[in-house]
């Protein structure tokens, strides 16, 4: 450079005009919200003001970056400003590479294609990801709802939106994160909160989504999917009452609602009036045809038989038409069952794995490790002179525990004895899972205080006496509980623990074919069964050694089906009834079952489930070492 010469750096368009520029559209921008209109407006602004001018890289970074910033100072959500600002650097970077100079004008230029990103507004993007998911095409609807979202961070209908997409694709965790953030922006919000009930209850976490759902109609009384959800929680929670009142109420807003006259058909079901509840689902069927959960319902009713080929069919196709994953797991195992029930055992084996494939694809997987680790917790916690030392919570011989793997006979020896006059059965509570996840570091250390033991026994005095009234013995047939029987019998030394053992291939042979809820993630994987079995057997051989003589009665199975009245007999005088002869007709009892016995507990004590594995041995080869085990202990 030389004396007399201007440099060529004071000739370009200066840092400070830049930046001020940045700072004008950011203004424009702001002022008028975060859509997807004022985006293109933005676009065309900055051609007009901005492409023409010589901008070098720092003087380009200094534009963009005052652009940003007063974004974020006129309150712009720090997502979509750098959104914005990216799609703007990009435009001008793509008119740069062009070659296309935009004079100043006042007329609104004409942009090409090429160099402008296809942008939507935010009201387009719903319409379209509504138009996607009416149709079922929840891919696209997800798409759509994840560029609106990113349009407009703070949508609270996209957001919504965005979580029933995913839903619909099985991502439940991600669902219920949008819920939430759409409630967190719109309080007030009822579809939200209907909508995080339904993940809600298909968790179990029935409390919270009581709670969730109860909200949802208070904000809108009218929501009927909400009023379902609500009928189904309860009826789950075994307040069938309850549920019975919000399914009505359904009906009376929308008279062929399909999933209330569903909800009616499970407490029919649970009830042991099957007749009406075969004729609730075809109810719902004609309402919502193919509806997969109500065909699926039709044939755990009663024995399948070739007659049944027709529904058959219509479950083959409607699996096969490309429903969610869960819906498609749940009709295949009925498929399996169908088979099972006419003895065709490949096809039916074949079934019950393609629905265990479906499930173990969306579910959260098994976990061995963390399995062993709360096996060896439990065991290390209870040692036998700790066991002997503890306990004392109440001197109660009310309660009675029904313990054992799933399927190996808990809910049969529940209903005998909730036959007796003197008796209630209660099915199965949360309340000692709860209490161990809640006082985990005393168990560890292998000590509850004398202060919690009475009030865990207070408090589940309380729950089977608001459950059961003034019966002498109220049977708790939680299969689960028996991981938790030191913790029980330090609160309660007198109770009574009746042990349900089974051939452990037929028992875990059913467990591997029944759809059980989502927490049971060990039961879809023939190799995760086994494995589970074979920690349960270890930490029962472990309450056997510590619990005192006399705590807990062992009941095979196969004996007492082969004896029912000599086990009867045993079983009543253990828990310390007189007999009654009504014991041993229990298929007549009229009493709510909602476990997946609800069927067998109607039914005389027959014997085609012992031995069962044997027509599908060639297909469970993880399952048999289990029995060469036992073979080889006895």
């Amino acid at each position: 450079m030389g004396h007399g010469h201007t440099p060529m750096f004071f000739n370009w368009f200066s840092a400070t005009e830049a930046a001020r520029k940045g700072i004008e559209l950011a203004d424009q921008f702001a002022s008028r919200g975060e859509t997807g209109d004022v985006l293109v407006e933005l676009i065309q602004s900055a051609d007009l003001e901005v492409c023409h001018l010589p901008l070098n890289f720092y003087k380009k970074a200094k534009f963009a970056n005052s652009f940003r910033w007063r974004l974020l100072e006129n309150g712009v959500e720090k997502a979509f400003a750098d959104e914005v600002t990216q799609r703007l650097v990009l435009h001008l970077a793509a008119r740069a590479a062009s070659g296309i100079k935009s004079p100043p004008s006042a007329a609104r230029p004409e942009v090409p294609t090429a160099a402008l990103p296809e942008i939507k507004s935010t009201k387009q993007l719903l319409a379209q990801g509504d138009k996607s998911m009416a149709r079922g095409a929840y891919a696209e609807a997800l798409a759509c709802y994840e560029e609106l979202v990113k349009l407009s961070p703070r949508h609270a209908v996209g957001l919504n939106n965005l979580g029933t997409a995913l839903f619909e694709l099985g991502r439940y965790n991600a669902a219920d994160l949008h819920y939430r953030q759409a409630l967190r922006i719109q309080p007030d919000y009822a579809d939200a909160y209907s909508n995080l009930g339904a993940i809600l209850m298909l968790r179990e976490d029935y409390a919270e989504a009581e709670q969730t759902l109860r909200l949802a109609l208070k904000m809108n009384p009218r929501l009927v999917e909400a009023r379902v959800n609500l009928g189904l929680t309860l009826a789950l929670s075994s307040r069938l009452r309850d549920a019975r009142i919000h399914f009505e109420k359904a009906l009376r807003l929308e008279p062929h609602h399909a999933d209330a006259f569903f909800g009616m058909s499970l407490i029919a079901r649970a009830e042991g009036r099957f007749d009406q509840a075969t004729a609730l689902l075809e109810r719902a069927l004609r309402a919502r045809p193919g509806m997969p959960k109500a065909l699926a319902a039709l044939a755990r009713l009663r024995k399948m038989t070739a007659r049944d080929a027709g529904w058959l069919a219509n479950a083959e196709k409607v699996a096969a038409g490309g429903i969610k994953a869960s819906e498609e797991a749940n009709l295949r195992y009925a498929i399996g069952k169908y088979y099972d029930d006419v003895g065709d055992f490949r096809q039916a084996f074949y079934s019950y794995e393609r629905a265990n494939k479906l499930f173990k694809s969306i579910a959260e997987p098994y976990d061995r490790d963390e399995h062993a680790r709360f096996v060896e917790v439990m065991i290390r916690g209870h040692a036998p002179g700790t066991v002997a030392a503890n306990h004392g919570g109440s001197a109660s011989r009310k309660p009675v525990f029904v313990v054992g793997m799933p399927r190996s006979g808990t809910s049969l020896v529940e209903q005998m004895i909730a036959s007796h006059p003197a008796a209630k059965g209660v099915g199965e509570l949360e309340y000692w899972g709860n209490a161990v996840h809640k006082h985990e570091a005393a168990i560890k250390a292998g000590s509850l205080g004398d202060s919690v033991r009475k009030k865990l026994a207070e408090d589940y005095m309380r729950l089977l006496e608001s459950k059961s009234g003034d019966a002498l013995r109220v049977v708790d047939k939680t299969s689960f509980n028996s991981d938790y029987l030191g913790v029980i019998h330090s609160v309660f030394p007198n109770a009574r623990v009746i042990y349900m053992q089974r051939d452990p291939v037929d028992t875990c042979l059913s467990c591997y074919f029944q759809s059980f809820s989502w927490s049971m993630n060990f039961t879809r994987d023939l190799s995760d069964l086994a494995d589970y079995y074979h920690l349960h057997e270890r930490l029962m051989a472990h309450w056997r050694a510590v619990l005192p003589p006399g705590t807990m009665l062992e009941v095979p199975y196969e004996e007492l089906v082969a004896d029912q009245e000599g086990w009867s007999r045993k079983i009543m005088d253990f828990v310390g009834l007189e007999w009654h002869s009504a014991v041993l007709d229990f298929q007549h009892t009229q009493r709510s079952v909602l476990t997946a016995s609800f069927w067998q507990v109607r039914q005389k004590m027959y014997k085609e489930s012992v031995g069962r594995w044997r027509n599908y041995e060639k297909f469970i080869g993880p399952l048999l070492a289990l029995r060469r085990a036992a073979t080889s202990r006895h």
